[in-house]
């Protein structure tokens, strides 16, 4: 009988315990905030892992690195991410299945929101959000974000 009490308590605790530990999974993500130009040019170097990517999602032709930033979440949990030129992101991590991460980000530029989005990010996959005009001729901001 001490045994049975003593294997179902156990039982009980591991399956209390479970979310939590799942709630322990961390999020790691990268944000780069771009200018993105319809003229032709050389693009930011720093931009060249992301350059084919952004080329075929926003149909421009030079890029240039504006601001970067870097945020660990928890899942769930909630982050931001300043980006420089008055843009941030807020980051809600919901949830993570070990191969992709579910999160809600609203990026926001002097505390106006420009975009709220879901994405599902997968580790080293860039996911690219086009924003709104630069006020520099037809050039756009775009931001990607990449979990890491």
């Amino acid at each position: 009988m001490r045994l049975t009490t003593l294997l179902l308590t156990f039982a009980l605790a591991s399956f209390l315990g479970a979310p939590a530990l799942l709630a322990a999974d961390a999020v790691d993500l990268s944000a780069l905030l771009v200018s993105a130009s319809k003229e032709p040019g050389a693009s930011d170097p720093r931009l060249k892992p992301y350059e084919a990517t952004l080329r075929r999602i926003l149909r421009f032709e030079s890029f240039k690195l504006v601001g970067q930033g870097r945020a660990s979440l928890t899942t769930p949990g909630k982050g931001s991410v300043s980006l420089g030129a008055g843009h941030s992101l807020q980051i809600e991590a919901e949830s993570s299945d070990g191969k992709s991460d579910h999160v809600q980000v609203t990026w926001q530029q002097g505390g106006r929101t420009l975009m709220r989005t879901g994405l599902v990010l997968r580790s080293g996959v860039p996911a690219v959000l086009g924003g709104p005009g630069t006020g520099e001729g037809g050039n756009v901001y775009a931001v990607i974000v990449v979990a890491r």
